[in-house]
């Protein structure tokens, strides 16, 4: 199979605020082939992305993704990683090049998938997929009452696991932001799993961090996530020496395997978490996932956007049964849950389970995208580089 075409759906809210929520827009990505279609998320900007794609080469390795993409051939997952070497070395100067690629590079797994029909956690390499426990991701409130009563509504859903972060955690004064956990140890009571999300808030002041290690002990957090700048090693590895049993966390903002594993390696993190959506794709995702069970540290997926995109998080760590922990997108804005008609749902046990079907075993509906959806075009003295597809009028959806 060749690839064909490679399409761009920019979708956004009717307003995009200034919450740390990166379900407020979305860039879809759809890869046809030999008849087939298969769908990827980017998590990134989507204008830039889009650029990314289409940008004219500045020299012989600032070349835009599509140089490495289109006109590939598409027979299995050895091309695939080709095709990501190509991108590498084509794009190496392009620094949007792994947000871009990394949809485009679930949308080849979906489409094998289909192509195959398996799952893509088999064609990862997977005899089995394992459930996992899902925790639901928070914004801290602006008030402690608002943390509490984020607090208990997850409960209420029947989560075991809740993630707090953002909002003023970390900006103010250190008793506020022990008030902030104590309010959520007790909306979720002894028993749930309590995870604290920094957002990076601290740059590098690993004094700021270690003021709130005493609290974060104190309420029994499994993790504090993104205390630093992502490549900050030295800063992450200081506070990782001063906790005790709280574990740092990160590995989000990691865009290649490299700067994943200096965060396992020199970091000093107890549980890695990676974005398909920027690391470049699920086969980076999978590097990762087999390096951390390696060194004994708890691989996690990261997504805060839709179903698409949370699928595509959980195949990398399918089968691994001890690494169970996943993120969910409990509370994405009405866009990222419009974005497909199948939804991973927890069941009676409060666990999800990756899809059993081909591709990412999701069903795209653009109709219902509709709504949001933006029309983008891009033109250099009067030369079109890209215009957006005709959408439902042309649209193959799998």
């Amino acid at each position: 199979m060749i690839i064909e075409s490679v399409d761009f759906f920019y979708a956004s809210m009717p307003e995009v605020t200034l919450e740390a929520d990166g379900s407020q827009d979305a860039l879809l990505i759809r890869v046809t082939s030999g008849g087939l279609v298969g769908w990827g998320e980017c998590e990134a900007s989507p204008l830039v992305s889009i650029a990314a794609f289409v940008t004219p080469r500045s020299h012989g390795v600032c070349q835009p993704v599509s140089a490495s993409v289109l006109g590939e051939e598409l027979n299995g997952p050895a091309d695939i990683a080709r095709i990501t070497a190509l991108v590498e070395r084509n794009s190496m100067d392009l620094l949007q090049a792994p947000h871009t690629f990394s949809g485009i590079e679930m949308a080849l797994w979906d489409l094998l998938g289909q192509r195959f029909e398996e799952p893509v956690w088999k064609l990862l390499g997977y005899s089995d997929a394992y459930a996992k426990t899902p925790y639901a991701s928070l914004l801290f409130g602006n008030t402690v009452d608002e943390t509490m009563a984020q607090g208990r509504s997850a409960v209420a859903q029947n989560f075991r696991a809740v993630k707090f972060g953002w909002g003023p955690f970390g900006t103010g004064d250190p008793s506020v932001d022990a008030d902030h956990l104590r309010a959520a140890r007790e909306a979720i009571g002894p028993d749930t799993h309590l995870l604290v999300d920094a957002g990076q808030v601290w740059g590098e002041d690993v004094e700021a961090a270690t003021a709130r290690l005493d609290a974060l002990e104190e309420v029994g957090a499994v993790w504090l996530e993104e205390p630093f700048h992502a490549s900050a090693y030295a800063a992450h590895a200081a506070l990782a020496a001063r906790a005790t049993s709280v574990r740092i966390a990160g590995g989000e903002g990691a865009h290649n395997v490299h700067m994943a594993r200096n965060l396992i390696d020199y970091g000093g993190i107890g549980f890695v978490q990676i974005d398909a959506g920027r690391i470049g794709g699920l086969g980076a995702a999978k590097a990762i996932a087999d390096y951390a069970a390696s060194a004994g540290v708890t691989y996690v997926n990261h997504t805060f956007t839709s179903h698409l995109a949370l699928s595509a998080s959980l195949q990398p760590f399918a089968g691994l049964a001890d690494h169970r922990i996943c993120e969910y997108p409990v509370q994405p804005k009405q866009l990222a849950t419009d974005i497909t008609r199948t939804r991973l749902l927890p069941d009676a046990n409060g666990e999800i389970h990756v899809p059993d079907a081909p591709g990412l075993g999701m069903s795209v509906d653009l109709e219902a995208l509709e709504p949001y959806l933006h029309d983008v075009s891009i033109t250099i003295d009067g030369r079109e580089l890209y215009a957006s597809p005709n959408r439902i009028r042309t649209a193959v959806s799998s």
